[in-house]
């Protein structure tokens, strides 16, 4: 099992990106009773940019930090950062195991990595929505599958707007990312 240190380079990328999920989760507009945002956009960008683990503590910490910010309790600010932190740990996780395969800069194994990164913050959500529906509001289970229902359009809404511009975003970034140098020390795997 190989050792892994965060340089200051690391961190200050960590801290950069989760302030971006943070900025971009500001600018929302309301679908179908609930939000839509670019933020799970960036967290997938993060998982892609840094890897599984320096990507999912990216995306958990804006994500949670601006949940903590707008007056969320300690449990929600915690569910948040783990469903976050998973979406991108799944996207970077697959990412890296197909780095060997030459995947990592092809567009469709980054867009199926992005894919499963949004389904897994979409079924953690609704296992949220689920759990404080049924057990801590005790609603009824008609209820329950109702606000589930209106809480899953938007959500994969979301999901597919993530999936199609994070793709997007990473692809047209990686050109100046590659020249740089920094994409190698952002993520050693790339």
């Amino acid at each position: 099992m190989k050792k892994r240190e965060f340089s200051v380079f690391n961190i200050t990328f960590i801290a950069m990106m989760a302030a971006m999920i943070y900025v971009v989760t500001l600018f929302r507009f309301p679908l179908l009773g609930s939000k839509v945002h670019f933020a799970n956009a960036v967290c997938l960008l993060s998982g892609i940019l840094l890897g599984p683990l320096q990507g999912g503590l990216a995306a958990g910490i804006g994500s949670a930090f601006y949940d903590a910010v707008t007056g969320y309790d300690l449990v929600n600010v915690l569910i948040t950062f783990v469903s976050k932190f998973a979406m991108a740990w799944v996207c970077g996780r697959m990412l890296e195991s197909n780095v060997h395969a030459g995947g990592k800069g092809r567009i469709d194994r980054t867009a199926l990595a992005c894919v499963c990164g949004a389904l897994t913050y979409v079924i953690l959500y609704m296992l949220k929505t689920f759990i404080y529906q049924k057990f801590v509001y005790s609603f009824p289970m008609d209820a329950v599958w109702a606000t589930m229902l209106s809480k899953l359009i938007p959500s994969l809404i979301n999901a597919a707007v993530a999936v199609v511009a994070a793709p997007l975003f990473y692809h047209a970034v990686l050109p100046a990312l590659r020249a740089s140098g920094l994409l190698e020390r952002m993520n050693p795997q790339t």
